[in-house]
């Protein structure tokens, strides 16, 4: 026994060390030299432009504010604006293309053109066959249309229909949705847990119910827009720490414990720490132990993000927290979503039997929001119990182990190649550095010529100078596939 333990820590200290590896190179000089240069010279082009608008020499397409209005209503003077119609929209081309098919590990793609420099799109009615879709974030496979997941969402589709037509206090609530939420519950290792129609709204109708006037949020600066909104609408104080900086945290804790409230310097009524579990943009994985550590010392509440993560980490695809090997009922609030390794679409929150009690009552989204519709509902729990190993195949033992080796895989090769990439190892999100601004359009155009569908993302989603490609690994996506994606980035 003693042997056994011994063991289970030398594994847990190495899985922890190798969590913490994170590739954050530098933007190495002349880069970042070049690539302010191209932005200098974009802006200086951008003015031009501007100035031919103001004159009536250039069409102007994006909505501006009335004369009377400019004190008060700045929709064209800020720099975000500045970007938006004058870079943005001629990279533009590269996303929002129409799908016409299951978004697996290969798509049907509408093509489009676009005669004013991407303000409008006129389809050609042609359809690009069998690209290879990089972009979605069907991490484990599940989003497909045929298989035991479809078959048991067209079952739930003739017996309940498609929608539910009232919210889950009313008339909307089906033995499904509590089917589900104990499904949930028992996978996440927690008391109790509540299921949403929308992952965006789980996060900022939520976060409101939980912190309020009084209370202090701690905010990781990279969290996603629905926890940044979500800290917004609550009313409460917010304080960004660096990311995944735990030196900065516990500095922000400590000023918290020591000076309290500003003017009143009484003590906050809660202090509630946001997270998540993998960044969407960055790749990386939260330092969740030591942040753990932290809200301990410091007798704070913790909220976990697990929206990328869930499904995708562990060796039981139970998240982040699995992935470290702790103890669920360490984290206050797990929320995560199903848009991601379930292949379906809504989000949870799950935790103690008494937080989950105190949301159906409180929260906006669980009061006023329409049921998840039964189809989605099914989904999820088939995709649930396939990973848990409760359908009575093996496929879960497959998916969670083939999206660790893809990950791995496609990341050492692109490494080999001399490319910088961002994030952990374990990551299936895998930010591949492009810099500078030219690079954004013609990255993904001439990877789609190819037919190859990957995001490409830039200000004012990422830092100005850290423009990227970012590539979401599937366990759908066969070594053939990963290597046929990497060749063409060579040439």
């Amino acid at each position: 026994n003693t042997s056994v333990s011994n063991n289970h820590v030398v594994c847990t200290a190495s899985l922890y060390n190798k969590a913490f590896v994170e590739q954050f190179e530098e933007t190495p000089l002349l880069v970042a030299v070049l690539t302010y240069v191209g932005y200098g010279i974009l802006t200086i082009f951008g003015y031009l432009r501007d100035f031919l608008r103001h004159w009536g020499m250039e069409k102007c397409h994006v909505a501006r504010e009335r004369e009377e209005q400019k004190d008060f209503v700045p929709l064209y003077q800020d720099f975000e604006n500045f970007y938006t119609r004058n870079l943005y929209m001629r990279i533009r081309d590269n996303w929002n293309r129409p799908i016409c098919s299951v978004p697996g590990a290969k798509m049907d793609l509408l093509e489009r053109a676009s005669k004013d420099y991407n303000w409008t799109f006129q389809h050609t009615g042609k359809v690009v066959k069998d690209v290879i879709n990089m972009g979605s974030y069907n991490y484990l496979g599940f989003a497909e249309n045929t298989g035991r997941c479809a078959d048991a969402a067209t079952e739930s589709t003739h017996h309940y229909g498609v929608g539910v037509g009232s919210t889950r206090r009313e008339m909307g609530n089906l033995d499904l949705h509590e089917e589900l939420e104990q499904l949930v519950a028992r996978f996440l290792g927690v008391e109790s847990s509540m299921a949403f129609g929308m992952g965006f709204a789980t996060n900022s109708m939520n976060i409101p119910a939980l912190a309020g006037k009084g209370c202090l949020i701690l905010s990781d600066e990279l969290n996603h827009a629905s926890l940044v909104l979500g800290a917004r609408l609550s009313g409460s104080i917010i304080r960004v720490f660096k990311h995944n900086n735990m030196a900065s945290l516990e500095k922000l804790l400590r000023d918290a414990i020591v000076h309290g409230q500003p003017r009143t310097r009484r003590p906050w009524k809660k202090i509630l720490i946001l997270v998540e579990g993998i960044y969407s943009m960055e790749g990386s994985i939260v330092r969740l132990p030591e942040v753990i550590a932290l809200k301990k010392r410091y007798k704070a509440f913790l909220y976990l993000d697990e929206a990328h993560s869930i499904g995708a980490l562990g060796p039981r695809g139970g998240g982040v927290v699995d992935y470290f090997g702790l103890d669920p009922k360490d984290v206050d609030i797990m929320m995560g979503t199903f848009t991601k390794s379930f292949g379906a679409a809504g989000g949870y929150i799950g935790g103690r039997r008494e937080l989950i009690d105190y949301l159906r009552s409180h929260s906006h989204s669980a009061i006023y929001a329409t049921s998840m519709s039964p189809p989605v509902s099914q989904q999820i729990i088939t995709s649930m119990k396939i990973i848990m190993g409760e359908d009575g195949t093996s496929l879960g033992e497959f998916t969670q182990p083939q999206l660790s080796e893809n990950t791995t895989y496609f990341r050492r090769k692109l490494r080999e190649m001399g490319f910088i990439i961002y994030g952990n190892d374990d990551s299936p999100v895998v930010p591949m550095m492009l810099y500078m601004p030219a690079k954004i359009g013609a990255f993904g155009r001439e990877m789609l010529k190819r037919n190859i569908g990957t995001v490409v993302v830039g200000f004012p989603a990422t830092p100005i100078i850290e423009s990227r490609a970012r590539f979401c690994v599937s366990a759908a996506h066969t070594r053939d596939i990963l290597d046929t994606v990497s060749q063409p980035i060579t040439d």
